[in-house]
């Protein structure tokens, strides 16, 4: 940095002053440049934002699939337990998130490949009928405690029985009564996921 002169008239000659305030100059420059890139990108992160937001909430309509979910794909994740206990003994498990566990026959269960298909549904197991259980109150007051192997209910068809297991440690809340007076739901909504037991 040049040091001034006293003698010298700075109005006579200006390029001196101004070579005396350029780093001066050029930091008061920077500064302000900043201040103006600062005020440019805020600009800009609503906007992005916006476009971030709108892309969430309204999405592409060719990326939407055909057909929208089923509730129970939408809450529940499903399970199967193959060749539970004896081979060809399918079922399925759809767990929601707050542990309610909903088990059925799987379609591959040996039950649907008999002649004339199901025809009856025993909840009579054991040594208490599974269909007269009346579970009250928040805490599910009365509902029987399963272990993974306890027998559910009695799936019969022309030929055979089958044994249908709960697959999964828990209380029983309640079963599906409409099965005991019309065993052909299951025949009929098998692969659908509709009816459960």
């Amino acid at each position: 940095m040049k040091e001034l002169n006293p003698n010298i008239n700075t109005q006579q000659n200006p390029e001196i002053l101004h070579e005396n305030c350029d780093p001066l100059r050029q930091s008061c420059a920077s500064a302000q440049d900043f201040k103006i890139e600062h005020k440019q990108l805020k600009d800009e992160e609503p906007e992005h934002e916006e476009e971030e937001l709108r892309r969430l909430l309204l999405p592409n309509v060719e990326e939407l699939p055909d057909i929208p979910p089923s509730a129970v794909e939408a809450n529940f994740s499903t399970s199967f337990a193959l060749d539970f206990m004896k081979p060809g003994h399918d079922q399925y498990v759809h767990r929601h998130a707050n542990g309610l566990c909903v088990i059925g026959l799987a379609p591959t269960h040996v039950a649907f490949k008999d002649k004339g298909g199901i025809t009856a549904v025993d909840f009579n197991v054991g040594k208490s009928d599974r269909s007269g259980i009346k579970v009250t109150g928040k805490r599910k007051k009365n509902a029987q405690l399963f272990e993974s192997n306890t027998a559910l209910c009695k799936v019969c068809t022309s030929d055979s029985s089958y044994i249908v297991r709960c697959c999964v440690k828990g209380s029983l809340l309640e079963v599906n009564d409409r099965l005991i007076k019309q065993p052909e739901l299951l025949n009929t909504m098998s692969g659908r996921d509709t009816l459960r037991l």
